[in-house]
């Protein structure tokens, strides 16, 4: 049996309240996708804990109906309703300003937000400096911005997956419906494009 399918046989056992425990377990790894996709435009009108909380909703909702047939294993199943909720969240905030995902990057499923370049920025320049130096982190998260929006919509939606919302490889490539191997070396060579970029820009790489 695999991790998988043990953890929807503890989901079948224990119902709602598995259900609970297994959202607490993964809560932050949900908050940090909700932080890099949320459209900036948002921000400030939108309580990231407020789309988690809609999609455990959603999960207790929809539970009987997974556990019939589950399509994907219970965390991508998880980060699929928070997708959607954040997807529904973007769509009633900003109308036809929503910028469709769907036409840059070949998500398998679609419902899901992409990566805003804006929000990943803020993310990288955190990892990046220390929380003391406010104003070198603001510049960096500008620089960084646009070398995130230079690059090829997968390599932003790679990058995201494995390094800032640490999913594994194999939960990356589910993501995007690629082999494990194809995620791996497209992670990679995303990682080495920005890593040079970052070399190449004056005055980033020594901040």
């Amino acid at each position: 049996m695999s991790d998988g399918d043990d953890l929807v046989a503890q989901l079948r056992r224990g119902g709602d309240a598995a259900l609970a425990d297994f959202f607490e377990q993964h809560r932050q790894r949900l908050r940090r996708m909700v932080d890099v996709r949320l459209d900036q435009r948002v921000m400030g009108r939108v309580d990231p804990s407020d789309v988690l909380q809609e999609a455990f909703l959603d999960a207790s909702r929809q539970l009987d109906d997974y556990l019939t047939a589950p399509p994907m294993p219970p965390f991508l199943w998880l980060r699929f309703l928070t997708g959607v909720r954040l997807m529904a969240t973007h769509r009633r905030h900003l109308g036809a300003q929503l910028r469709d995902a769907r036409h840059e990057v070949p998500l398998r499923r679609e419902a899901i937000p992409g990566v805003c370049s804006n929000s990943a920025s803020m993310q990288f320049a955190g990892h990046l400096t220390s929380p003391s130096l406010a104003a070198a982190r603001l510049e960096l998260q500008a620089r960084l911005q646009v070398l995130l929006d230079g690059m090829e919509p997968l390599d932003r939606e790679i990058l995201s997956l494995r390094h800032l919302e640490e999913l594994t490889n194999n939960e990356a490539a589910a993501e995007l419906g690629i082999t494990p191997a194809a995620a791996s070396k497209r992670y990679i060579r995303a990682l080495e494009r920005l890593k040079k970029a970052i070399a190449d820009s004056p005055g980033l790489s020594e901040s």
